[in-house]
């Protein structure tokens, strides 16, 4: 019985590459999707959806346990399945769903280069939506993030993390969490959180665990809390330069939305013209992404999810075009975005991720009342001024020759006499379409983290030059308002 990495493999190897850099993407997303921490992630208990009609779902529930191999059709399919066979995808196995890799009509870096240079839609219906409710809610996302729940104001987003309940501060899983208003969408208020597809089934233990703590030890007093999973909606990204141009194309008169005034990390309920005499219902509108372009993700009820997507998609070819997981790991590296079981994991403080941004000033104390705030406050603060500090950090790197991959070791230049230093290794990497380099990300010993720091990596066991880079590798192009 064949092993669900070896399976993917062949699948990736039939992408046809056009060119060297989509067969350096397409390897590279092999790469990131077969690893073993990725495997294990995608051994889920899952609710499988089958569409027979695009109008009609059709809810089987089944249980899949760890295992070596499994049947496609154990996976998952989201609202927008039929759309991408329509559209000549390739399908893979993520997260526990069929997900395109890639579609007919352009090449993985071609996508990529018409992600940078005008519009993509992504499909990201496998992520999970919640919602959580309750006079609690607030608190209770504090107790279990690093971040400043309470004070983000209505329809307002912000990065953040689950943490391990162990009090490392290792991170369980990567998430943007949204105030939301009830007035105009079906979601209604509380707070939106979007968590990993691969995460899934870790996640919902870890969270009904913790809610269910939580209120053992509120709900007496007050503050209790209850957790909703919008399972079938839909959820695209519409990314690039000209998304606006192709959203504002397609708001309904009465959804009152200037997307000129809604900016990046902020979020509206609006309504979508579908076609010449139909309204949608009301669709979550947040701007952000996970290119580093401007954009938008959308979160749609999930019958509506295909005509949400071809009214974007009737803008043109020429304007937007469906991309898939090869554009998308591609674009995100570019962005020095950190990609789960990947970049970040348990063993992982936000500290170390370079992550010490979404934590406000006033929660970066020992006290704070997070999972792990005496570690990360500790870490928050350098060796040299009395605290703990990181032995390791987080890095960009641009390696001369061969492209590193995930696992490849980072170790000191070598020196005559001298046997090089393991440093650290890689945890993603491709060749950039943007740059015409190749990048990766990585960890390094505390030290090496700077700007400019010569190292090498080893690649198939040969020692490349790399340079320690800033990132994101290509400025992000959020919006931000008028400069």
């Amino acid at each position: 019985m064949q092993s669900r990495s070896s399976s993917l493999a062949r699948i990736l190897r039939g992408v046809t590459p056009s060119h060297t850099a989509n067969r350096y993407a397409v390897r590279a997303l092999t790469t990131s999707l077969s690893h073993p921490t990725a495997r294990r992630q995608q051994h889920l208990s899952i609710s499988i959806r089958q569409l027979p009609t695009l109008a009609t779902t059709t809810t089987v529930t089944q249980t899949r346990y760890a295992s070596s191999s499994s049947s496609e059709s154990r996976l998952q399919k989201t609202p927008l399945y039929s759309l991408h066979l329509a559209h000549g995808a390739k399908m893979v196995p993520f997260g526990g769903f069929h997900m395109p890799v890639q579609y007919a009509s352009l090449s993985v870096a071609q996508s990529h280069l018409f992600t940078r240079s005008h519009a993509s839609v992504f499909d990201v219906s496998h992520m999970v939506q919640r919602l959580f409710r309750g006079p609690g809610a607030a608190q209770f996302l504090q107790s279990i993030t690093p971040s400043g729940v309470e004070a983000l104001a209505e329809h307002r987003s912000t990065l953040s993390c689950l943490l391990k309940e162990d009090g490392s501060g290792g991170i369980v899983d990567d998430t943007i969490i949204t105030r939301l208003g009830g007035a105009g969408g079906e979601i209604g208020e509380g707070f939106y959180v979007v968590t990993n597809a691969a995460c899934q089934e870790k996640d919902d233990v870890y969270l009904d665990r913790e809610v269910a703590k939580w209120n053992r030890e509120m709900t007496g007093k007050g503050l209790g809390v209850r957790e909703e999973r919008l399972n079938g909606r839909g959820l695209v990204a519409l990314q690039g330069p000209g998304a606006e141009g192709v959203l504002a194309g397609v708001l309904a008169e009465e959804a009152g939305l200037d997307l000129r005034k809604l900016l990046f990390g902020q979020s509206a309920y609006a309504r979508l013209k579908l076609g010449v005499a139909r309204v949608s219902r009301p669709v979550l509108i947040s701007r952000g992404g996970y290119t580093g372009e401007d954009g938008f993700e959308i979160s749609i009820p999930g019958d509506e999810a295909v005509a949400v997507t071809e009214a974007l998609l009737a803008a043109g070819p020429g304007k937007v075009q469906l991309a898939g997981l090869g554009a998308r790991d591609s674009l995100r590296l570019e962005a020095g975005m950190c990609l789960y079981g990947h970049d970040l994991d348990e063993s992982t403080t936000p500290v170390e991720a370079g992550l010490s941004w979404i934590i406000p000033k006033e929660r970066r104390t020992a006290d704070a009342g997070f999972y792990g705030a005496d570690v990360i406050a500790k870490q928050l603060v350098a060796k040299s001024k009395g605290g703990s500090g990181v032995a390791r950090r987080r890095v960009g790197l641009i390696v001369e020759g061969a492209p590193a991959r995930e696992g490849a070791e980072i170790v000191s230049r070598a020196e005559e006499g001298k046997e090089p230093v393991k440093l650290g290794a890689v945890t993603s990497g491709c060749p950039s379409p943007s740059l015409g380099k190749n990048i990766a990300m990585g960890y390094v010993k505390d030290g090496f983290h700077k700007a400019g720091t010569e190292v090498d990596v080893l690649v198939r066991g040969r020692p490349r030059k790399a340079v320690v880079a800033k990132m994101p590798f290509v400025p992000t192009k959020y919006w931000k308002g008028e400069t």
